[in-house]
């Protein structure tokens, strides 16, 4: 179970510790945990942060999501850094 106090915003990718109470906002992709919740670590460096947050893969069609799922999944953050730098200068 986790607690989201009123007016707290949680940001994309973000994820919450189990048994966590949130009582501010949570930057995107953050790792979140305890009673009060702290920030534990980011999930990526800022700068894989900000390409993932501008290519916006969620708002993108069904057919391309399925088609980027690959890249969306590796664990090799620097092929994804790659890989969503070259669809982005390819738009």
């Amino acid at each position: 179970m986790r607690v989201i106090l009123p007016g707290v915003h949680i940001g994309d990718g973000a994820i919450i510790g189990a048994n966590s109470v949130v009582g501010s906002d949570v930057e995107a992709y953050s790792i979140m945990a305890g009673n009060p919740a702290r920030l534990i670590r980011k999930r990526f460096d800022d700068e894989l942060i900000g390409l993932v947050e501008r290519f916006a893969w969620w708002d993108k069609s069904i057919e391309e999501i399925n088609a980027l799922i690959p890249i969306l999944t590796s664990s090799d953050l620097e092929m994804v850094r790659k890989e969503i730098r070259a669809r982005q200068d390819s738009v």
